[in-house]
C-alpha cells in the first residue's frame, strides 16, 4: 500500500508474528535488474513509474517498481479468459491505475470496484475515509463474466414497476439486476470469527465476490500477496482450485508461518481433515494440498526455475547479461559520448539514452550489438517503429543531422 509504515499481527492471535515492511526506498529496494527490464521492454510502464517519481517521490516510485515486475509476471500468466485484481487505497491507487494501464493496456480496463465499509473514526476536518478500490482488468475481451450468479435484488417496488406499468407486463420476471460497481460490506472488527490478527486481513464476502463473478469451478485461482490465507479459503468453498504465494515463513519470533495459518483457517472452515501427512503433501477432505518452498520451474521456456528476484525470460543470448549501466559504459568507450542517430558529439553522458538498434517489437533483442546510445530528441523520434538506419535517414530528411544548423532538433535538451 506504500503506507510508509510497518504491520505487525495482533499478539496471541492466530496470524502472531505475522508482518510485513510497507516503506520504500529507491536506493535499498530497487533491483537493477527491474529496472533494467522494465525500460528495455516495457518502455510505458517505465513512464508511469519516472511520472510517479517526479510527482510523488522516489517512494512512490520504488513502491511501484516493485509492483510493476510482479503485475507483468501476473500478465504473462494470464489465461485470455481470466481476470486481474488489484486491492488498493488512496495512497498509491491513482498511480496503480495509470502502471495498470501500461501493463494491461487501458483498453482492457473492465471496472473500478469500491469497497464501502462503515467507520467510526470522524475527523473535524476531513470526511470520513470508508472506502478503499480494487481495480478489474483483463488481456482479452473473452473474460469470464458470470452475472447470473451476482445478481443483486431489486429496490422495493422496482420490478413490480418495470413488469406492469414499465411496459415489460407478460415477459420473464428477472432473478435480479447487474449488480453495482460499489460492495458495501463492513470490514472485520476485532471480533469476528475468521479474523486471524493478521494486520491487512479482508472478509472472505469480498474475496468470494471477485471469485464467483470472474471464474467457474475448476478454475485456478492465484494469489501472490496471499498473507492469511483468505483468498485460499474463499476459491476452496467455491471448488476453484488455487495457489497462493507469500514470504512470511516460520523462524526466530516468527512461531507460525503463512502455511500453519492456512491450515488452521481451512479446518476451521470445514474444509481440511487433519490426514496422514507425506513429504510436502497434505490431504484435504476431498483433494491435496502441496507446500512448495522454492521457485517453480517454469514451463514457457529452457530457462529452468525462476529467478527470486526477476527472471529476464527474453534475454537468451549466449554471452553473460549486462546491465544497462555496463552497456553505457562499452559503448561510450567504442563511440564516445556520440548521438548514433544524428552524429551530434556532447560533452556530458546524461544527456544520451540506451536504446534498440532493431526495435523490440520487430524482434530485436537486449544484446550489446543490438544497442546504441541517442541523444533524447532522437530517441523520441525513433520510438519503438524505426530502425538506426530508418531514424538517420528521417534526420536528414528534417535537417536535424549534425551540420545541418537546425536547433530545432536540440530543444529537448534546453
Amino acid at each position: 500500500f506504500n503506507k510508509g509504515r510497518d504491520f505487525h499481527a495482533t499478539p496471541d492471535s492466530l496470524a502472531a508474528g505475522g508482518s510485513f515492511q510497507d516503506r520504500w526506498s529507491w536506493k535499498d529496494d530497487v533491483h537493477e535488474e527491474w529496472t533494467d527490464k522494465i525500460q528495455d521492454d516495457w518502455p510505458k510502464v517505465w513512464s508511469a513509474i519516472q511520472m510517479a517519481r517526479q510527482s510523488y517521490g522516489d517512494s512512490m516510485g520504488a513502491y511501484l517498481c516493485f509492483m510493476a515486475v510482479r503485475l507483468i509476471e501476473m500478465r504473462r500468466v494470464l489465461r485470455a479468459d481470466g481476470s486481474i485484481y488489484l486491492h488498493c487505497d488512496p495512497t498509491a491507487s491513482h498511480y496503480l491505475k495509470t502502471l495498470m494501464d501500461a501493463v494491461f493496456g487501458r483498453g482492457n480496463f473492465r471496472n473500478e470496484i469500491v469497497w464501502h465499509y462503515k467507520n467510526a473514526s470522524r475527523g473535524k476536518r476531513l470526511l470520513a475515509k470508508s472506502h478503499d478500490l480494487v481495480f478489474w482488468y483483463s488481456i482479452s475481451a473473452d473474460y469470464t463474466f458470470n452475472r447470473d450468479d451476482i445478481l443483486a435484488p431489486f429496490e422495493s417496488g422496482m420490478m413490480e414497476w418495470r413488469y406492469t406499468r414499465g411496459g415489460q407486463k407478460g415477459k420473464k420476471d428477472p432473478k435480479g439486476k447487474t449488480p453495482d460497481d460499489v460492495i458495501e460490506l463492513q470490514a472485520l472488527n476485532a471480533m469476528a470469527k475468521e479474523r486471524t490478527g493478521y494486520p491487512t486481513q479482508k472478509p472472505l464476502d469480498l474475496y468470494r465476490r471477485i471469485i464467483k463473478t470472474s471464474s467457474n469451478e475448476g478454475d485456478i485461482v492465484l494469489d501472490p500477496f496471499c498473507g492469511c490465507a483468505t483468498t485460499c479459503v474463499a476459491a476452496e468453498q467455491l471448488g476453484r482450485q488455487w495457489v497462493g504465494m507469500d514470504l512470511w515463513k516460520k523462524g526466530p519470533g516468527q512461531p507460525r508461518g503463512a502455511e500453519h495459518v492456512l491450515l488452521e483457517r481451512m479446518e476451521r472452515e470445514g474444509l481440511y481433515a487433519r490426514r496422514k501427512r507425506k513429504g510436502e503433501q497434505y490431504n484435504f477432505a476431498h483433494a491435496e494440498f502441496y507446500l512448495v518452498k522454492k521457485p517453480p520451474t517454469r514451463s514457457d521456456d529452457d530457462r529452468g526455475a525462476s529467478a527470486p528476484v526477476f527472471h529476464l525470460a527474453m534475454q537468451k543470448q549466449a554471452r553473460p547479461t549486462m546491465s544497462r549501466a555496463e552497456m553505457m559504459r562499452e559503448l561510450i568507450g567504442r563511440y564516445g559520448i556520440t548521438c548514433l542517430g544524428c552524429d551530434r558529439e556532447f560533452d556530458d553522458a546524461r544527456y544520451l539514452e540506451l536504446d534498440h538498434q532493431i526495435p523490440r517489437t520487430d524482434g530485436g533483442s537486449n544484446d550489446i550489438d543490438n544497442r546504441i546510445l541517442l541523444c533524447g530528441p532522437c530517441n523520441g523520434l525513433k520510438s519503438n517503429t524505426l530502425t538506426l538506419s530508418g531514424l538517420r535517414k528521417e534526420n536528414k530528411k528534417r535537417g536535424y543531422m549534425a551540420g545541418q544548423q537546425d536547433g530545432r532538433h536540440l530543444s529537448g535538451l534546453i
